[in-house]
């Protein structure tokens, strides 16, 4: 696929920095709800237990989980900029609307809400640039819009000085990033165009919904990739979720210092390691069709070892350890998530990538809210988190023999099969 832009070059550049803001706002949105419980569940005294803060969280995730496969089909049978516009002025107006909030039902129905919102961003965008970026720049380009992800979620852990801040408070936050998406959804609606396409890509101009699901789920590398991509990431949500209140638990800190504890450090780390992970994956796909794949196992191998390392860092008492095994998850992360795309591009059409990772975050994320609910009740029950966390490093293990089985169908550069 080749743009019909002579500043095609410099334009998909243009587009993934357009995009980086909103994806920043996208995790912001989310992370700063996991900084600030402990400030919510004073205000809102009938969330009461563990196991209701974590259907908190698990309701955003099956809302934005079902209604991903239906924001990716829009973006590919219609406009990939109209559904990113119109999904950053929804979920800013639910995020302003979260700090109007008074009860612990109003609380859930608008997470509820923002699922549904939010659930349109991801898979369109990365379909966008994954349209833009279509030789040796993929991975580095996915990356980089990843790294507005972490650096939400670094914003986010900051959340809990806001919240703790009698002149601020924890609503202040909600409304002020609910305004700046509102503010921001103009100029990226007038500044981002659709890819344009040549006509030598034979594609229907038209594909029903369940065509679509039957071409996909009829592809045995895109089901192996879907489990891939969930197994680990109810890893990924226990950490960003449960870990400021983890740390603050169980290391005596405040909610401040325990939110940039357990964000920042290993987030920071995630940023560099996709711009690596980006790099080393473009690199090695001169030399195989596998490149990206290998990548992401080796990401995914420090996951497995950093997940078993936070879940025995309290027995030593120190929360420098913690951080250290965070960090390592970081690393792994990056290297993980900013081939997913990448990885999804190598094995189905075009017309069909926005669809397929809606339906990835389907799976992945209505696992990763059971994940959340689950870990509350455990808490509540009094797991030791080394037990809890053994169980998700063994899950994630899983998923290196899974990546491996992928087999390359496409190129970059074109929808022509890989030759072995």
């Amino acid at each position: 696929m080749k743009l019909l832009n002579g500043n095609s070059a410099r334009y998909a550049w243009f587009v993934v920095a357009l995009l980086v803001p909103v994806a920043l706002l996208n995790y912001l949105d989310r992370q700063m709800l996991a900084a600030m419980k402990f400030s919510l569940m004073t205000d809102i005294p009938d969330i009461g237990t563990e196991a209701n803060w974590g259907k908190i969280l698990a309701l955003f995730k099956w809302t934005y989980a079902f209604l991903s496969p239906i924001g990716g089909y829009l973006a590919d049978r219609f406009s990939r900029r109209h559904v990113i516009a119109g999904s950053l002025v929804v979920w800013s107006a639910i995020t302003w609307a979260t700090g109007q909030v008074t009860n612990y039902e109003q609380l859930l129905w608008t997470r509820a809400v923002m699922g549904i919102s939010e659930a349109f961003y991801i898979p369109a965008a990365l379909a966008l640039i994954a349209d833009y970026h279509t030789g040796g720049t993929r991975s580095r380009a996915v990356g980089m819009h990843q790294m507005g992800i972490y650096a939400g979620v670094i914003i986010g852990g900051f959340a809990g000085y806001a919240a703790d801040n009698p002149t601020l408070g924890w609503r202040w936050m909600f409304e002020v990033c609910g305004l700046a998406g509102v503010l921001y959804a103009v100029p990226l609606f007038l500044l981002v165009r659709n890819a344009q396409k040549t006509e030598s890509i034979e594609e229907p101009e038209q594909t029903s919904p369940g065509g679509a699901i039957r071409e996909l789920l009829g592809n045995r590398s895109f089901n192996l990739l879907v489990l891939y991509f969930t197994l680990p990431a109810m890893a990924g949500w226990i950490v960003r979720d449960w870990m400021p209140a983890i740390l603050k638990t169980e290391f005596g800190i405040g909610q401040g210092k325990a939110g940039v504890s357990a964000t920042l450090y290993w987030m920071v780390a995630a940023i560099v390691a996709a711009l690596i992970g980006g790099w080393l994956a473009d690199r090695w796909m001169k030399r195989t069709p596998k490149g990206r794949i290998y990548t992401s196992a080796i990401g995914m191998a420090l996951i497995v070892m950093a997940m078993m390392g936070v879940g025995w860092s309290p027995q030593t008492g120190l929360l420098g350890v913690a951080i250290a095994f965070l960090i390592l998850f970081g690393f792994g992360w990056g290297f993980f998530d900013s081939n997913n795309m990448p990885i999804l591009c190598q094995i189905t059409r075009p017309h069909l990538r926005a669809t397929g990772y809606g339906i990835m975050n389907l799976v992945s994320i209505s696992c990763g809210g059971m994940a959340d609910w689950g870990f509350g009740i455990l808490r509540d029950l009094h797991v030791p988190l080394i037990a809890i966390f053994g169980i998700f490093a063994s899950v994630a293990m899983i998923s290196i023999v899974l990546v491996l089985l992928i087999k390359p169908k496409y190129t970059d550069s074109s929808p022509a099969p890989v030759t072995h």
